[in-house]
């Protein structure tokens, strides 16, 4: 994966925004961290990206590498004296780049006092990540969250301004990767996925074999997959008003209220019964290998499960 970085350009080279293409080529050869650092190193340059690249592989390997037109800083989470809690944290600036530029500082801090509060008490899993940071309203700089009491904007208008927090009105998806551990089969990666605006979409998994559940693929119908469709409508909603400077604003009501009524509150009993369908069989299948019908079948009551939540939801409107 990668975040955009806005402090490591130090040239003047115009064609830029090549790092899905990097990450294309790389997925085809690339099977560790050293493959990727030989596959940077014999890139021709300028290699046209500014971004920090986030790569994990099979055997335990995770990393960023900090990257621009010439080269790359590596930034290891294995490294104690680099990540001593066991993590790293990115948004848009790189750590190595030029101090105070970049973009995402106060997002980065919202993710950290969420983590260093929360981790040592907490399993670190896909679903706390989509929970407690994809789908957080705290705000550090602030010091508010709007889904407490006290900084609810029920007790005003129900309207606040988009800024700085960790889903944004731009917000497009959020992955979580789930790894093996060494010595684990590689095709037992998961690759969890909410589509299309977090705090109004349900994560479902997606592994390696047999394709992906219907709701994540794009059909004849529409340029983006199902449930990217459902949540988008009901981001659309959130982000109503189009007058002037009124975009900026979100009805956070709807995301979120003290009924239990917000997007959020409605869709997540759908979350967890697909996190609970699965646990059994990802255990099974990561112990006995993976059974690709029995796999087709999870994703089918996935796609219900999923389609059954929205149709819920939009029809209590």
């Amino acid at each position: 994966m990668n975040t955009a970085s806005y402090n490591l350009k130090d040239d003047d080279v115009k064609e830029m925004d090549m790092e899905g293409d990097l990450m294309y080529k790389a997925l085809a050869v690339c099977s560790s961290l050293e493959d990727f650092e030989k596959f940077l190193n014999n890139l021709p340059r300028p290699m046209r990206v500014e971004a920090n690249f986030g790569v994990i592989d099979a055997k335990g390997g995770a990393a960023y590498y900090e990257t621009n037109n010439t080269g790359f800083v590596k930034v290891d989470a294995n490294d104690p004296a680099i990540a001593p809690q066991g993590y790293l944290v990115y948004t848009n600036f790189s750590y190595t780049g030029r101090y105070n530029e970049g973009m995402g500082y106060i997002r980065q801090q919202n993710a950290l006092d969420i983590i260093s509060r929360e981790s040592m008490f907490s399993q670190i899993t896909p679903h706390w990540i989509f929970n407690k940071l994809s789908r957080s309203f705290y705000h550090s700089f602030m010091g508010t969250d709007l889904t407490s009491p006290e900084s609810s904007p029920e007790r005003f208008t129900g309207w606040v301004l988009d800024q700085d927090y960790i889903p944004r009105r731009s917000s497009t998806a959020s992955v979580a990767i789930q790894g093996v551990k060494p010595g684990e089969n590689p095709e037992m990666t998961i690759m969890w996925t909410v589509l299309g605006y977090p705090p109004a979409g349900v994560a479902v998994p997606v592994l390696l074999k047999a394709g992906a559940p219907s709701v994540l693929v794009k059909n004849t119908r529409s340029d983006n997959a199902p449930a990217c469709d459902m949540a988008l409508a009901l981001k659309y909603k959130t982000f109503s008003n189009k007058r002037g400077s009124g975009q900026r604003y979100m009805n956070f009501n709807l995301i979120y209220n003290s009924n239990r009524t917000g997007y959020m509150q409605e869709l997540a009993p759908a979350e967890h019964y697909i996190e609970t369908l699965f646990k059994e069989p990802i255990e099974r299948w990561r112990r006995d290998g993976l059974n690709v019908n029995e796999l087709l079948q999870y994703y089918k009551d996935a796609d219900d499960a999923v389609s059954s939540a929205y149709l819920s939801l939009t029809a209590g409107r």
